[in-house]
């Protein structure tokens, strides 16, 4: 890993180092707008914060930052003249000095979780001025999603007549979920998620024990991996085993109670997600294929499998990714659980 000691630096991950290099090696034909997407937890961020890094690079080594210049040490202490990071106020409140800190003032002392229209109007005046070291600026936006109706028409329209010397860095998980005239405005790099091997092999390094169940819990996604084990919480967490017992032996409905108790002050998200992986994992042991997942359930998936529904396994994911949609904002959390878990263990029998 000598070799790639610069790119380290800037937080790029081993999977992503030769799609970085063969892309910025195109920089003399680059879109304006680039909208780098793929799955949640791969490390689509990092690849886009070095590939800002490597473009603002004045000694780059391979197409990738050295790391050691006046620009490089300027955007690692977040105060490069010729970057800019658009985020949500809760994301920026978190987050090291990596990023410039530019953004609109906080409103309220509520931290939000939109990236508001007062953010993409601050870069209006930046943008219309030459940038400071004769090259190219910056702009970093993440995750689009975090757009709202008003803001993402703001950026529509800087994009609709870009500025000159600016490339636009906007990272997403599901493109699809985005303003569609935005999409069209950007040219598409798609990231996918390493193999196995590889990302097995990093989380080895990263110290995280039994990688290979994270890895499985996480979909595939290292990083997503790597922050659930560093979470201290279990691959498969103790309270989901219990309720596949017991949907396995047809008593779902029983463990109902201390569910609720063990999940109301759990951020909804989080267990609506593993409830969505599990019954994934019915599906596919229905249809005869491994479990995705949590394969160190396969036993008692197969024993759920036999007495639930295919319909309604397929009927009550779905119902799941729209509880998604509210889950940050319920009306009362204890009712909430209770709603859901009334209607995960409510599958009939096959």
């Amino acid at each position: 890993m000598q070799d790639d000691a610069p790119v380290m630096d800037t937080g790029i991950l081993p999977w992503h180092v030769e799609i970085a290099r063969t892309w910025l090696s195109s920089r003399e034909r680059f879109a304006h707008a680039w909208l780098i997407h793929g799955a949640t937890g791969i490390g689509k961020l990092q690849f886009a914060r070095a590939c800002a890094s490597s473009m603002l690079c004045e000694n780059p080594q391979g197409h990738l930052a050295c790391g050691a210049c006046d620009a490089c040490l300027w955007l690692r202490h977040g105060n490069h003249p010729d970057f800019r990071a658009l985020r949500p106020e809760a994301i920026a409140a978190t987050e090291g000095p990596f990023v410039a800190a530019e953004d609109a003032a906080p409103r309220s002392k509520t931290l939000s979780r939109d990236i508001r229209i007062e953010q993409v109007r601050a870069l209006e005046t930046w943008l219309n001025t030459a940038t400071h070291r004769g090259g190219d600026r910056i702009v970093l936006l993440y995750p689009a999603e975090a757009l709202n109706a008003v803001s993402a028409n703001a950026l529509l329209k800087i994009l609709e007549e870009p500025p000159a010397h600016t490339v636009f860095l906007i990272v997403a998980d599901a493109p699809d979920r985005l303003l569609p005239t935005l999409v069209s405005r950007c040219r598409r790099l798609p990231l996918a998620p390493p193999a196995p091997d590889a990302a097995l092999q990093w989380l080895r390094a990263e110290g995280v024990k039994d990688a290979a169940a994270y890895l499985a819990a996480a979909g595939g996604a290292p990083l997503a991996a790597a922050r659930l084990a560093e979470s201290g919480s279990e691959a498969c967490p103790g309270w989901l085993r219990r309720w596949l017992q017991a949907l396995a032996a047809g008593r779902a409905g029983a463990v109902v109670p201390e569910l609720v108790t063990d999940l109301e002050k759990q951020p909804a998200e989080q267990w609506l997600d593993a409830f969505q992986r599990v019954l994934t994992d019915l599906a596919c042991v229905q249809a005869g294929a491994p479990a995705r997942y949590y394969p160190g359930l396969a036993n008692l998936l197969a024993e759920a499998a036999s007495r639930v529904s295919r319909v309604q396994v397929t009927q009550t994911a779905r119902w799941l990714t729209s509880q998604q949609r509210v889950s940050r904002h319920p009306l009362n959390p204890g009712l909430f659980t209770h709603a859901v878990l009334l209607r995960v263990s409510g599958l009939a029998a096959a």
